[in-house]
């Protein structure tokens, strides 16, 4: 049950609320009993429940996802490093089609996704995405590419930004800033356009967008912020309109693989305990072969990017799945050792060296980092031979005229070990030396983990799977491999970087696989309360017209780590403070605290607006009761509003960006 903080719980409550154009300072509540309002005279807004309640209600009746019926589920995997779509028929949802191969692509490396790339023309209009983008880049004259705007890896900015919005910038190669939202809905709209030609050279004739139901992929431990401003430039890209938001659904990557790997045929796997793909099982078993009703499980998405952790119980024969702890991980993704390589040439080179060459050599910078990559990818626990690295000419030449002497002769100075300059141009790496780049990373993750496996609500844990490009790594699997000691075996789908993409287009397909999810914050609202002395602290008595208030009174709507089912909503009911009044505005708090008292308290903030629209709900009646549903058991928060006398729906909305 939610638990509301009003010591009257069942008595109706009157309610003020602000219009978009007063300036209030926050939500107070004023007890039916009391005449006038406090709020009234003080500018100050409040709102309280009339009826607060937690209310289940069935699938059928909750479902946020039904709707218009459509052919298509295409996914949209979004990654730090590298991205692609997949689509499935909704009349063959067993056949999951992945993109057709791209051009150019890595030795090495599987091209079957394209790099998070994109190159924007000098007058910043978009010109291309992945390989094509880094191709041109690349074979663009250095006099004319720094004019150019290319930028790769910027999906992370939206995971570290603290107070992201539509207007968060950017930072191209050549150091110039552009806006987030344009770059994210240019990229959205290149996969638009892809996906549709494929679609439209399958069925012989132009395929329509409507047709389609659009999901894309984002961290489960993104802020709902992050989310929205998806959701945003999926908008902006003219991947869904605005009027028709259930046509897009946002799925979280470790839940999206969580689906996958429950449908997993035996073969499809590698059990890296026995190294075999069988594990005793006929091969045309799927997972569910070896899982029975209960079973536990941890998905550890290794992206680019971020690390994000989810775990999972399965209830048969259905195979839905129920969420058993907060999704959890961080910044800890294979782009760590990127920024470990740089650590390095920077204490090699100088790191004044290196900020001019990235600014001056942008392309050059870009093929270093390529080179990199693909030795990257070589690295291996049992590795004895060194990896050489390719450092472009322009490297060597642009050092040899910014400090007036050699690449040699800076590497025999460094007192960098295990790293030599070999005779045909090549930086040569002991593998300790390369070890040591992944070691941070890697021992984040493990330490994750760790932390992870000892809460209660993680014990009994049959699989482990490792998903994600970097799950590929043999150092991040051997790492997890003595971090459990075989306390669960550790799977590995056959085509790791495309399980979320599948996974996707499954979630897309039936919305309601995952039945329970829990909260990763605790949300709710500031209110005024009857002051109660010896339970309410002194410095929060607010005395109004002869009543003793309690301000600041955090009403809470779900707490952190709480079960929430799909479609189980939490209602409040809201007046408007003047007939007149046609918009609510109500602000949101939230807090990683499970329990929290007051809006004032450390860690509690302001993280967005709940607006009901009520213009067009006017009514003869002495007051309005506006009722609010809102739902925290999809992959967003939602909130549904209905005007109580004359039944009508109000339009509400939750705004996280905005703040």
């Amino acid at each position: 049950m939610c638990n509301c903080l009003g010591e009257t719980q069942g008595k109706i409550k009157q309610l003020d609320m602000m219009t978009e154009k007063e300036s209030a300072t926050d939500n107070i509540i004023a007890d039916a009993m009391a005449t006038p309002s406090p709020a009234k005279s003080m500018g100050d807004p409040g709102i309280t429940p009339l009826s607060p309640s937690h209310i289940q209600q069935n699938d059928t009746d909750s479902n946020a996802h039904t709707g218009p019926s459509f052919i298509v589920v295409v996914a949209v995997d979004f990654g730090t490093t590298s991205s692609g779509y997949a689509y499935a028929f909704t009349k063959e949802p067993e056949c999951i089609h992945t993109m057709r191969r791209w051009e150019g692509g890595d030795p090495g490396v599987s091209n079957q996704k394209t790099p998070t790339t994109i190159l924007l023309t000098p007058d910043r209009k978009f010109h291309s995405f992945g390989y094509a983008a880094r191709d041109f880049y690349h074979d663009l004259d250095p006099t004319e590419s720094k004019h150019w705007l290319y930028l790769e890896k910027f999906k992370m900015k939206l995971h570290t930004t603290a107070n992201l919005s539509i207007d968060t910038e950017l930072h191209a190669a050549n150091g110039k800033r552009v806006k987030a939202i344009d770059i994210f809905a240019y990229a959205l709209a290149f996969f638009k356009e892809q996906a549709l030609k494929e679609l439209s050279d399958q069925a012989g004739a132009e395929f329509d967008n409507t047709n389609i139901r659009w999901v894309i992929t984002v961290p489960a431990i993104w802020k709902m912020p992050a989310k929205q401003f998806m959701r945003e430039a999926a908008y902006k890209a003219g991947l869904v309109p605005r009027d028709n938001p259930e046509q897009l659904i946002i799925a979280l990557e470790p839940e999206a693989a969580s689906i996958y790997c429950r449908k997993l045929r035996l073969h499809q796997m590698i059990d890296i305990g026995t190294k075999t793909t069988q594990n005793g099982f006929s091969p045309t078993e799927n997972v569910g072969a070896g899982m029975t009703q209960g079973d536990r499980y941890v998905v550890v998405d290794c992206g680019g990017g971020t690390v994000d952790l989810t775990v999972h119980q399965i209830q048969l024969p259905q195979g839905h799945l129920k969420e058993l702890y907060k999704a959890s991980g961080g910044p800890y993704g294979s782009i760590g050792i990127d920024y470990e390589f740089e650590k390095l040439l920077c204490k090699i080179f100088g790191p004044d060296f290196i900020d001019q060459f990235k600014i001056k050599r942008p392309a050059a910078w870009v093929d270093l980092m390529i080179a990199f990559e693909s030795r990257k990818r070589a690295a291996a626990p049992d590795r004895t031979n060194p990896l050489n690295i390719n450092l472009p000419f322009s490297f060597i030449d642009y050092y040899k005229k910014f400090r007036g002497h050699s690449v040699e002769h800076a590497l025999r100075k460094s007192n960098v070990d295990f790293v030599k300059w070999s005779s045909q141009g090549m930086l040569r790496m002991n593998p300790d030396a390369m070890n040591a780049l992944f070691k941070p990373t890697i021992d984040h993750i493990i330490q994750h983990l760790t932390d992870l496996f000892d809460k209660p609500e993680v014990c009994d844990i049959k699989f482990l799977f490792l998903v994600g490009g970097f799950a590929e790594s043999p150092l991040l699997q051997q790492a997890v491999q003595n971090m459990l000691h075989g306390r669960s075996r550790i799977i590995i789908p056959h085509d790791v970087g495309l399980t979320i993409l599948k996974g996707a287009v499954l979630f897309g397909l039936d919305p309601s696989v995952i039945k329970v999810r829990r909260s990763p914050l605790t949300y709710g609202v500031g209110v005024l309360n009857r002051y109660v002395e010896g339970k309410h602290p002194p410095d929060k008595m607010l005395v109004k017209d002869g009543t003793r208030w309690c301000t600041d009174v955090f009403d809470t709507f779900i707490a952190c780590d709480q079960s929430v089912a799909l479609g189980e909503t939490v209602k409040r009911s809201y007046t408007p403070a003047k007939p007149s009044q046609q918009v609510i505005v109500i602000h949101i708090y939230c807090s990683e605290k499970e329990r929290v008292g007051f809006i004032s308290e450390p860690g509690v903030r302001k993280c967005g607006t709940l607006r009901l629209d009520v213009t067009g709900t006017e009514t003869t009646a002495a007051r309005r009761e506006i009722q609010t549903h809102m739902q925290f058991g999809d992959t967003e928060i939602r909130a549904m509003a209905v005007d109580v006398a004359t039944s009508r729906t109000v339009k509400a909305s939750i705004d996280f960006l905005t703040q």
